[in-house]
């Protein structure tokens, strides 16, 4: 495997350790709990993470996102379109995702496979593959992975700081 790969790797399986931990023990109520009426709660947290993780890695990948090629849109049952991933979503849409700890860490886990399954095909040359034109200068393959990984980084610490004001209120 590749360098980076294996850095990349090692990253994404922090987000995940993070993630089983935020959700192990937590039910639907204490997932949805808001610590204000706007802030983000640890279920919707972890279902953005997963989705940006997912919708980003599948992108540059060129194949399917788990959400739809493994049916988790039909277990979660959300009133949002397919393609949503929690970008720019109101506060009371953020307040509609209702999961339970199992079907979250199963989310995760799934595109926690995937990720590392698309990491282990990529050689050192590949992170120079321009991704994304839209921006100046072009995104790369690297470039856009470590956005990713940033991304799911502070959303997975946004998570579990909510979980330690739900086990501070019991």
């Amino acid at each position: 495997m590749a360098m980076a790969s294996e850095l990349l790797a090692d990253g994404f399986d922090r987000v995940r350790d993070t993630v089983q931990q935020v959700v192990d023990g937590l039910d639907e109520d204490q997932l949805a709990f808001r610590p204000d009426p706007d802030a983000n709660p640890v279920g919707w947290l972890v279902w953005h993470l997963t989705r940006v993780q997912d919708d980003h890695v599948a992108d540059v990948a060129g194949g399917q996102q788990i959400w739809t090629s493994a049916g988790w849109v039909e277990r979660f049952r959300l009133p949002f379109g397919v393609g949503a991933i929690g970008y720019g979503q109101s506060s009371a849409e953020v307040g509609q995702v209702r999961a339970t700890a199992e079907m979250l860490a199963g989310y995760q886990d799934a595109v926690h496979r995937s990720t590392l399954g698309y990491l282990a095909t990529l050689s050192d040359q590949d992170y120079h593959r321009v991704v994304d034109t839209r921006w100046d200068p072009p995104v790369t393959l690297a470039v856009r992975l470590v956005s990713v990984l940033n991304d799911t980084t502070q959303h997975a610490g946004q998570a579990a700081y909510v979980r330690g004001l739900i086990d501070r209120r019991g």
